[in-house]
């Protein structure tokens, strides 16, 4: 599979305007889960003339050819990653919004080998963790 968003769209035959083609370089730079309207501020300091409704069927174009992945942290923001990034969970500060994103092996060993118990091969798992800091 192609390694950046442009190249999976254009493998996949997608028209890719020059509008389409910012917001693609946007997310392909963006290393939070930004939400649709974080993605027209950022792509518009760029392209000026690119409207919210451009960015809205943006993202769903690429979600719908699962080049994008649409997350929801419980925040009643939709927010978008890459779908082909390497594996994650995610670890959500429930007093600042911010998303942590973290691999740990032994959760990983751990998940499989519930599923084991249970009788199922796991294919795949989505980890998200609420939390609040620790006062020190």
């Amino acid at each position: 599979m192609p390694d950046t968003i442009i190249s999976r769209c254009e493998a996949q035959g997608l028209r890719l305007t020059d509008q389409r083609r910012t917001i693609a370089h946007v997310l392909e730079g963006s290393r939070d889960h930004p939400d649709v309207e974080e993605l027209y501020a950022r792509a518009s300091a760029i392209d000026p003339n690119i409207s919210l409704a451009t960015v809205y069927r943006t993202v769903k174009l690429f979600e719908e050819a699962g080049i994008l992945e649409k997350v929801d942290f419980g925040d009643g923001r939709a927010r978008y990653e890459d779908a082909e990034r390497d594996h994650h969970d995610h670890l959500i500060d429930l007093q600042t919004g911010k998303v942590i994103e973290f691999v740990d092996p032994e959760i990983e060993a751990l998940q499989e080998k519930i599923a084991t118990k249970l009788g199922y091969k796991l294919k795949g798992h989505k980890l998200e963790l609420y939390g609040v800091k620790l006062k020190k």
